[in-house]
């Protein structure tokens, strides 16, 4: 597998994974408002696993690719990020399977299978206070960013100012997911944290492209 598209993806993931490295911290202090505090810890730990079993991931088509990292992050991750990010990923793989090259609608369909499986994993859905409410819009703006026929870079940089823009406004959510849904009303006032790393993670991608 060498191609521009399979080097495009792949510099993505590995952004992704290290991205998640570095807010370690950040995630943890997001989530500890309403939480208990482990998201970021959680997240760090199975990206480090991925970032180490980098080189090892069987790279005959994009599909087995993203297939090797979900099963790492599955695997790795603990609490309740593991099933739903590595669902993301398996969801995401299956569109990609037997493919060298991803067009514009396979991107979209890619996230679009994410978005069905974190919604059948975690029984979550748009206005739940998760990252849900973050990744859907951000796919929908693609989606319409292609369909318009606008320039990769437009679409991205638009995708990451819709992510923002949505995450911010879980603040006014209340849980109804997860550890953060015991605290009910007193969730309202700060941000899903699984959405502000939705967010970032489309900001950074967007300044990278």
């Amino acid at each position: 597998m060498n191609t521009d598209t399979a080097a495009r993806v792949e510099s993505v993931v590995k952004l992704v994974a290290e991205t998640c490295v570095e807010n370690e911290t950040y995630f943890c202090d997001l989530d500890a408002v309403a939480g208990d505090g482990d998201f970021g810890y959680s997240l760090a730990r199975g990206f480090e696993i991925v970032l180490e079993s980098w080189d090892g991931f069987d790279r005959s088509d994009l599909g087995k690719f993203l297939g090797a990292v979900a099963l790492t992050m599955s695997s790795r991750i603990g609490g309740s990020s593991g099933p739903i990010w590595g669902t993301a990923f398996i969801r995401a793989s299956a569109v990609a399977r037997g493919k060298q090259e991803l067009t514009g609608e396979d991107v979209v369909k890619m996230l679009q299978a994410a978005i069905e499986g974190i919604k059948f994993r975690g029984g979550a859905d748009v206005g739940d206070k998760t990252l849900l409410d973050a990744l859907v819009p951000m796919t929908e703006s693609v989606a319409a960013g292609m369909k318009a026929g606008d320039a990769p870079e437009e679409i991205v940089g638009r995708a990451a100012t819709v992510a923002r823009e949505a995450a911010e406004a879980t603040s006014a959510l209340v849980a109804r997911r997860g550890r953060a849904s015991y605290t009910g009303e007193r969730s309202i006032g700060s941000p899903d944290p699984g959405a502000i790393a939705i967010a970032l993670l489309t900001e950074r991608i967007a300044d990278t492209w």
